[in-house]
């Protein structure tokens, strides 16, 4: 699972970074981190303060066209 997590922090991290296009996969990823930040919170309140960056909460602001085929 933890090797999981990464990937989907790498996955934004890139993204972020330019070096990665921002897509569905982008999107899926900041989904999957933000569900289980929201478990977290709800273990332990120790966890209540942490948040996104700025930068990710502009890009889970952004509404991205999906293909459908």
């Amino acid at each position: 699972m933890i090797e999981a997590d990464e990937n989907h922090c790498r996955i934004v991290e890139k993204s972020l970074s330019g070096e990665r296009a921002v897509d569905e996969q982008t999107s899926a990823s900041i989904a999957v981190l933000d569900e289980r930040l929201k478990r977290l919170k709800k273990l332990d309140e120790t966890f209540d303060r942490i948040e996104f960056s700025p930068a990710v909460k502009r890009l889970k602001k952004q509404k991205r066209p999906v293909t459908i085929s």
